[in-house]
């Protein structure tokens, strides 16, 4: 049921690409049209994310009485995401630089590099979001069971 889930995905116009062969200008469209749509999956995966990291940092400090990853003052976190939000773009460009690269190199037998490499990069991209939320809240619910059984606490 899941693999047909993907399947379907992955088939649908957002993944999908003309049959002709693209031009460099074509391929650099392709790729751009995507860019808002990859912008909002990845920064719901962010939100998510800093949402868990938030409530889990107020968590553990409230059960430790250990600052747990808040950074101080708060208006620092936004920095990290906007550093994050650029850098997920300067990869993302990536993509499209990369895919130019290939057509150059293999030609015709590198036509579905772009397809795979963008469907890819936006399930990497937001596995790797939700794993530094996952992180961060294991890092403190950890905090939490070691205060809550009496041992020392992780510095």
């Amino acid at each position: 049921m899941v693999m047909s889930l993907i399947r379907r995905l992955l088939d649908s116009a957002f993944f999908s690409r003309t049959k002709e062969p693209a031009s460099f200008w074509r391929v650099i469209a392709w790729w751009e049209v995507r860019r808002i749509p990859y912008n909002l999956i990845v920064g719901a995966a962010g939100v998510a994310t800093s949402i868990l990291a938030f409530l889990s940092a107020v968590l553990a400090e409230h059960v430790t009485g250990i600052p747990a990853g808040l950074p101080d003052p708060p208006i620092f976190a936004l920095f990290g995401i906007l550093i994050y939000a650029v850098l997920a773009n300067a990869c993302y460009t990536g993509g499209w630089i990369a895919e130019i690269l290939v057509a150059k190199v293999w030609g015709e037998s590198g036509r579905s590099f772009g397809v795979i490499s963008f469907a890819l990069g936006l399930f990497f991209s937001v596995l790797f979001t939700l794993f530094i939320g996952a992180l961060i809240a294991g890092f403190n619910g950890l905090q939490i069971l070691l205060q809550v059984t009496g041992h020392a606490s992780i510095d």
